[in-house]
């Protein structure tokens, strides 16, 4: 019997699904760095190896393989969400992707203001961890307010997490890479240049895929440009035609595509593994009277916070009814006043990917902590704030 899948509605599941999780795993490795447990949690994460064999050379502690090596797979993942989206979902349109993606950059833009206006002269690096969302907790709020959130409005949410996905590969590629190596960068483009020649040959066995992502990720690394990016070029190539599989069929639109397949192969590794990994290593910061008191008097943890809670929802919100009022854009259905706020609020939970771009802004440290701590506070703040205005629409 053909494996039935629905691309949107699968997407929307697994990562409501992966947003419970999520929180377990933060909230477990909260636990784990303010408990009897700490310096054995800490002193894993902090465990060394060395891969020297084949002409590879690697140090890894078991906190950066879990950063920058399972991490590949969820920008991989991204990736291929990013294609589909532009070849066949909600960004293939113009009309359809206007209105998110003016929101998308006012929820990038304003955050990123706000932040700086706050931590500018302190910490300016960290500019960037606010303007990230978290699919799977976002989802997952939307989700949890049943019937008084439309589909379109699930659907505007969809896409401008997508489009700021985007911008924060682009960010993370431009920004937070250190000098590049021109040799290995050359190696990268090589790698790239063999994945297209390799689907031109029509080759098909994932392991080749496989072997040459692998490549290029290790080419990326080397080049000084964050590996995790390799994730992204994988994805993104990957071509989206219709294939003939008799175990595969698409309820949606009745073909199923190379990008859709892939997709539903590896989005439950991503969301039910890798992102709870994640999770869990990356969230362990201490919570004592003295690191609260750093939080509450630092410039830095208020302005992620404020840069969160505030800027995106009026990011989203003015940005995407001012492209509605001068006709770039339309709204989605019932995504107006209250309900196109509160979607904003939603976009304020920046979790995963905004605690990565702060590991990567700061270094291991006092900073890296308050931001990290500013960022799980920042996001369940925001949460909140959707989830209240939402029940208030209803009643």
């Amino acid at each position: 019997m053909a494996r039935r899948i629905a691309p949107l509605r699968d997407f929307l599941h697994r990562e409501s699904s992966s947003g419970v999780l999520l929180l377990i795993a933060a909230v477990l490795g909260l636990v784990a760095a303010n408990s009897p447990v700490s310096d054995a949690y800490v002193s894993f994460l902090e465990v060394d190896f060395t891969i020297d064999s084949l002409g590879i050379f690697l140090e890894m502690t078991v906190l950066k393989l879990i950063n920058y090596g399972l991490m590949t797979i969820f920008f991989f993942v991204v990736g291929l969400e990013i294609k589909r989206e532009i070849t066949s979902g909600h960004l293939s349109k113009l009309r359809q992707a206007a209105a998110p993606f003016f929101a998308a950059i006012g929820g990038m833009a304003v955050p990123a203001v706000i932040y700086l206006a706050i931590a500018g002269d302190v910490a300016p690096e960290g500019w960037a961890i606010p303007v990230a969302t978290d699919i799977a907790l976002a989802v997952g709020v939307l989700a949890l307010m049943g019937s008084t959130v439309t589909q379109g409005l699930k659907a505007f949410l969809l896409a401008l997490a997508v489009i700021d996905d985007i911008g924060a590969i682009l960010i993370i590629a431009l920004v937070y890479s250190s000098g590049v190596v021109f040799s290995w960068l050359f190696a990268g483009l090589f790698a790239i240049l063999v994945t297209l020649l390799l689907q031109r040959m029509k080759v098909m066995k994932i392991y080749v895929y496989i072997f040459v992502g692998g490549l290029l990720w290790y080419s990326l690394y080397k080049a000084g440009l964050h590996p995790t990016l390799a994730g992204v070029i994988m994805g993104v190539l990957a071509p989206a035609t219709p294939i003939n599989d008799a175990e595969w069929s698409d309820s949606e639109d009745g073909q199923v595509t190379i990008v859709e397949k892939l997709e539903a192969k590896f989005h439950n590794l991503s969301t039910l593994i890798v992102v709870p990994l994640f999770a869990f290593a990356n969230s362990g910061v201490e919570l004592n009277s003295e690191a609260i008191s750093d939080a509450l008097n630092s410039p830095i943890a208020w302005g992620i916070v404020a840069g969160l809670v505030l800027g995106k929802p009026l990011g989203v919100f003015v940005t995407a009814k001012a492209a509605a009022k001068v006709k770039l854009a339309e709204l989605p259905e019932g995504g107006r006043g209250i309900k196109l706020f509160a979607t904003g609020s939603t976009a304020g939970i920046g979790f995963t990917v905004a605690i990565f771009i702060a590991k990567l802004a700061f270094e291991e440290g006092p900073n890296q902590d308050l931001a990290v701590t500013a960022v799980i506070f920042g996001s369940l703040v925001s949460g909140l704030i959707a989830v209240a205005l939402f029940r208030l629409v209803k009643r």
